[in-house]
């Protein structure tokens, strides 16, 4: 039987509405004592002074992509699982955009068998329609039996109106959300880049703004209409947000995340001006770092009127939450042009690091920024936990808000290295993860 005492450490637990200084002791893979203001007394534990160090609830992703089956070359559940416990994520949302698709029972049986004994709660979400070809809806009611918890075709959007009306309509019986990847391909088509002043001086074919912006007031109409549940993913811009705010302010059932990379990178950073708090901004010129197919994404990373917008709405509730959106690559994806290129960032292991930036500035609350990766997801799909009380399963993730560290991509637990972020500094770093009687520290996991 092991025993870790967390002493003097903040406390933040969105589950609870704790936020205060006291000491944690994890018994055997359970939270044995919590005492407010410390003072618990256990010489047979493991003894953490966690002064000036933050412990909450492991963090929750709603958008994580783990390639297996079918690509294993870019990520596998294994090694997704052990990126996930590096960034502090405990609860991952696996999309189904694998080979073949998560459109089957087996397919979702298989992906929640793979993921035993990884340490990581890994749940799958159910193709939408059928090989995700936007043709013929899957079987709602078979996945959600075998243990889907929510619907999408991430990576492609369902481009027929009456097919996601039907979607939606379903989501009422068998209660999970759709998750909509909102985007017009007539008007996306061909673009590489947010379509801008950056794209144009780049000469890289731009995705505009109304390419999300149409669809997502498209299946905010749906979701009115049918009554259904409608969660759209990773939002990025600012017609979206109106649109968005507008529905939460009529009673419409929809919800929304947003991404790390889409609320603190803008464009900029394609052409190589990327720059973080307390780094020298790049000369206007572009440069050696410029067109870094690292920072290829769907969506894009957008101007900074639109990435302000979508951080006002995180301020204000309007969005609820962050995931990751998650994508590794091979090197051999992102080693081309970069029209050529494929699309994603692989966010599990830094996104802490990045979103600390916006408290660090003094733009999110730090407790606010806790229950986006916490309570909020969790909520929104079900997978609230039972946070840090007495007598609950231990599911923490212990970081320190200050520590600056280097991103070296290649280090990365995760198969997928690509991140435009390599060689940057972020401060704020995951220390420990627990989750039962597993305990991730620094860079190797340990069964205690």
């Amino acid at each position: 039987m092991s025993k870790t005492l967390f002493a003097g450490v903040r406390i933040i637990c969105p589950h609870t509405g704790v936020d205060e200084v006291g000491d944690v002791l994890v018994d055997d893979g359970r939270i044995g004592l919590l005492r407010l203001g410390g003072g618990v007394d256990a010489p047979d534990a493991e003894r953490i002074d966690a002064s000036g160090m933050v412990l909450s609830p492991g963090f929750v992703d709603l958008h994580t992509h783990l390639r297996e089956p079918g690509e294993e070359q870019k990520e596998t559940i294994e090694t997704g699982a052990a990126a996930a416990l590096a960034g502090g994520f405990t609860t991952l949302c696996a999309m189904p955009n694998t080979y073949p698709a998560l459109d089957s029972r087996i397919s979702i049986e298989t992906v929640r068998e793979r993921a035993e004994g990884l340490g990581v709660r890994i749940v799958p979400i159910g193709a939408i329609t059928v090989g995700r070809m936007g043709e013929q809806l899957a079987p709602h009611h078979a996945l959600a039996a075998a243990g889907a918890v929510a619907f999408s075709d991430d990576g492609s959007p369902v481009s027929s109106a009456g097919l996601m009306r039907r979607a939606l309509q379903y989501s009422e019986p068998t209660g999970l959300p759709i998750t909509s990847h909102c985007e017009d391909l007539s008007l996306s088509a061909g673009g590489s880049m947010h379509e801008g002043a950056v794209s144009a001086r780049l000469g890289i074919p731009g995705i505009p703004a109304s390419a999300e912006e149409v669809m997502v007031r498209r299946d905010i109409a749906l979701a009115e209409e049918t009554g259904g549940r409608l969660h759209i993913a990773h939002i990025s811009t600012a017609g979206a947000v109106s649109a968005l705010r507008e529905a939460r302010a009529r009673g419409v059932p929809v919800t929304a995340e947003a991404t790390p990379h889409h609320l603190l990178l803008t464009d900029e950073w394609v052409a190589g001006w990327g720059a973080l708090d307390g780094e020298p901004n790049a000369d206007r010129i572009v440069g050696d770092g410029a067109y870094d197919t690292s920072t290829k994404v769907n969506p894009p990373l957008r101007s900074g009127d639109h990435v302000r917008a979508v951080l006002d709405a995180v301020r204000d509730g309007t969005i609820d939450v962050i995931a990751t959106d998650h994508a590794p690559h091979a090197p051999t994806d992102k080693a081309c042009e970069y029209g050529c290129a494929a699309f994603g960032i692989s966010g599990l292991e830094t996104a802490l690091g990045l979103l600390m930036l916006l408290v660090h500035r003094g733009e999110l609350d730090l407790n606010r920024l806790v229950h986006l990766l916490t309570a909020g997801p969790g909520s929104t799909f079900g997978l609230s936990g039972q946070g840090i009380r007495e007598g609950a399963v231990a599911d923490l993730v212990l970081f320190d808000p200050d520590q600056p560290w280097v991103v070296d991509g290649e280090a990365l637990l995760s198969r997928g290295k690509n991140t435009p972020l390599h060689g940057h500094t972020l401060r704020g770093k995951v220390l420990m993860t627990v989750v039962g009687t597993r305990t991730y520290r620094a860079n190797q996991m340990e069964e205690r």
